[in-house]
């Protein structure tokens, strides 16, 4: 992506409620502001860019990719525990950990707060764009398709996390309509018609893959629209829509050897629908501290040592005789890694997360590392899980049998529709660990309160299904929203 981009005002909807946001300026550092009357210095095509650069510069955000990621993502499932040392909780992380979090836990605003801030940046975009018509017609479309599918991404969030949000479509004024429009939230049904709208709108405007290179590599393309339209519509049971959408999903591959995913050689290749991008950026513009959070811990070590595999995990690797994926997985005391690092035999953990690593960024905060969020054999799992609920059991195993045989692992014995729906489900653990899926897996499969006791959490039926919304937004929103139940 380009080096140069301009930071928006974002729209901060916790705390700031009263106040409307800025429509006036556009923020280009934390001391300079450009009005809007100057927005002739922005009517070309470097300056369009720039906009739609913003969005994504959102993603290198400690709230947005870091610690509060991790924690509501990972750390609260049977794939992480809260890692460290004991007496280093991390803010809250061992309160995610437990299970027994709080409108107040500081991770869940966070996670909020800076997903619509992301989605200001895509509502400023998508206003000013319009306006730029010195810029190239084609580029203003094809950044109009990037920024829905931005939007269309941090709603998937926000509705996975939360369940009805408020659906801020627009740059915000100060009148009692947009007031309203940040203090209501929607409900869930509302908030998916609405990505899937910007997703399919996305779609159309969005070119292959193929048409980005240098700089522009790991752009939203139609392939990534596509595929996260397609894992939206697993999640509402819309199986048929969802096979649609994956077989839309074309000139992708899986690499051969599923280590070389995760190094930063393994960028943006074949199989790689979207990532965000950590290389690539301005110098010291990387994904903030990412892979020092969750590296080793103690002597040898580089990192924080957070968000640390279970040894539930490490046992499901093993159990099914799936060496590769599990060393490519989880770092152990002792291992030499890709690069020839020697993991300290003395760590303070015994296992670390090998998918945020990276060999440069070691000794420094931001990291090169990519996170990967959607990849070509999620898709060939997306597929096989739609088929099968749809009674096409015998088409689905093949799909299952590609992610394995690149395991090598053999192909699945499962043949009923059970058995293989429970053969996927694992397969989606055991193939996308770390990647920030297990928490909704668990979750939109009705496996939560099963694997939660396996691993020796409680998770209550009837709440722990939703986060709960910020107390400060329910605090803001004066009755207006009402708090997920039994918070």
């Amino acid at each position: 992506m380009k080096k140069k981009y301009i930071i928006i005002s974002a729209l901060l909807l916790t705390g700031i409620f009263s106040q409307s946001c800025s429509e006036d300026f556009i923020d280009v550092s934390p001391t300079e502001q450009v009005s809007v009357d100057d927005l002739s210095l922005y009517n070309n095509n470097a300056g369009a860019t720039s906009f739609v650069n913003s969005i994504y510069a959102k993603f290198l955000d400690w709230d947005m990719s870091t610690f509060a990621w991790i924690g509501v993502t990972s750390i609260t499932s049977d794939d992480a525990d809260k890692g460290s040392t004991p007496g280093d909780t991390g803010t809250d992380k061992d309160i995610l950990d437990a299970l027994t979090f709080t409108p107040s836990t500081p991770s869940f605003e966070s996670l909020f707060s800076s997903n619509y801030q992301g989605i200001n940046r895509c509502n400023q975009a998508l206003k000013y764009l319009p306006q730029l018509n010195n810029a190239d017609e084609n580029l203003r479309a094809r950044l109009t398709g990037e920024a829905k599918f931005l939007r269309a991404f941090m709603y998937f969030t926000l509705v996975r996390s939360f369940g009805g949000v408020p659906l801020v479509d627009h740059v915000p004024t100060s009148s009692p309509e947009d007031v309203e429009m940040q203090l209501t939230r929607k409900t869930k049904e509302e908030i998916y018609a609405f990505i899937e709208k910007d997703l399919i709108e996305a779609a159309a405007a969005l070119p292959d893959r193929t048409a980005y290179s240098g700089t522009d590599a790991g752009r939203a393309s139609k392939g990534a629209a596509h595929a996260l339209l397609a894992k939206v519509y697993l999640y509402q049971k819309k199986y048929q829509l969802a096979i649609d959408q994956c077989n839309l999903v074309t000139g992708y591959s899986l690499t051969p050897n599923f280590i070389d995913i995760y190094k930063v050689s393994g960028e943006n290749n074949a199989e790689s629908i979207f990532e965000i991008q950590g290389s690539g950026i301005e110098t010291g513009k990387g994904i903030q501290q990412y892979t020092q959070v969750q590296g080793a811990r103690g002597t040898g070590g580089w990192g924080w040592g957070f968000n640390t595999p279970t040894q539930n995990l490490f046992d499901a690797y093993t159990a099914e005789g799936d060496t590769e994926r599990r060393d490519a997985t989880i770092i152990r005391k002792g291992m030499t890694l890709y690069d020839g690092r020697v993991v300290g035999a003395d760590a303070d953990n015994d296992y670390y997360n090998y998918k945020a690593y990276s060999s440069a960024y070691t000794t420094q905060s931001s990291t090169d590392a990519n996170i990967r969020y959607l990849r070509y054999a999620e898709v060939l799992l997306i597929k096989a899980e739609a088929l099968n609920e749809l009674g096409q059991t015998s088409a689905a195993i093949p799909l299952l049998n590609q992610v394995r045989d690149r395991a090598n692992i053999s192909n699945t014995t499962a043949s009923s529709q059970s058995d293989v729906r429970t053969a996927i489900w694992k397969e989606r653990r055991l193939e996308l660990a770390f990647e920030h899926d297990r928490w909704f897996d668990l979750v939109r499969t009705g496996q939560a309160q099963s694997a939660m006791t396996a691993n020796g959490k409680t998770f209550v039926v009837g709440k722990h299904e939703l986060f709960p919304l910020p107390q400060t937004f329910i605090t803001e929103a004066k009755g207006r929203s009402a708090q997920n139940p039994n918070y």
